[in-house]
């Protein structure tokens, strides 16, 4: 890696990190390009060689955290739903100061559509809906009950402060999705 794809990569980091210690204080809506710039050291230029705008910036920081939980998903595609479940809440704690901050601010929306988006194709590619569909409910209808419900989930445990460690969280979620779809 060349000096100036360091030095990118450096700034980019930095920028996250700035934008995510913003969303923490103040609403993303009164967050500006030079408050990010401020903050990250750079100038305004550099976040525009990588963004269109601010929203930009969320949206690209949004759609790595989802594309890092693809990858959570494919790694363990062979485990049970339990331990699957493990690694997303351990996911979540690491990353926690991105989470809590987009849910406490105006790109939390935005985030849980995707976030929906991403547990609904989740379910729908890879969890054996068998036993359900043995008792005569519809696939649609397995998908929209536990979908929203395992979003919701994780929203209530980034706004509560994380109550439970990842591993209860994991395990007890996996058991009453096992529970519902077996």
């Amino acid at each position: 890696m060349s000096k100036m794809d360091r030095r990118s990569l450096k700034s980019q980091e930095a920028i996250k990190k700035a934008v995510i210690e913003l969303m923490s204080e103040k609403n993303f809506d009164d967050i500006t390009i030079q408050d990010i710039a401020d903050r990250a050291n750079v100038n305004r230029r550099t976040i525009y060689l990588h963004y269109l705008d601010k929203f930009d910036l969320l949206d690209k920081l949004i759609e790595e955290h989802i594309k890092e939980l693809k990858r959570i998903c494919e790694l363990e595609s062979d485990m049970d739903t339990l331990d699957g479940n493990v690694s997303w809440f351990a996911y979540f704690e690491r990353n926690y100061s991105f989470f809590s901050a987009l849910l406490a601010s105006k790109g939390a929306p935005f985030f849980r559509c995707r976030f929906l988006e991403f547990v609904t194709d989740d379910i729908k590619n890879g969890w054996d809906m068998t036993e359900g569909k043995k008792r005569g409910i519809n696939e649609d209808i397995i998908i929209q009950f536990i979908s929203p419900a395992y979003v919701g989930i994780v929203e209530w445990w980034f706004t509560n402060g994380m109550p439970y460690p990842p591993e209860v969280m994991g395990k007890q979620v996996g058991m009453l999705l096992e529970s519902n779809l077996s």
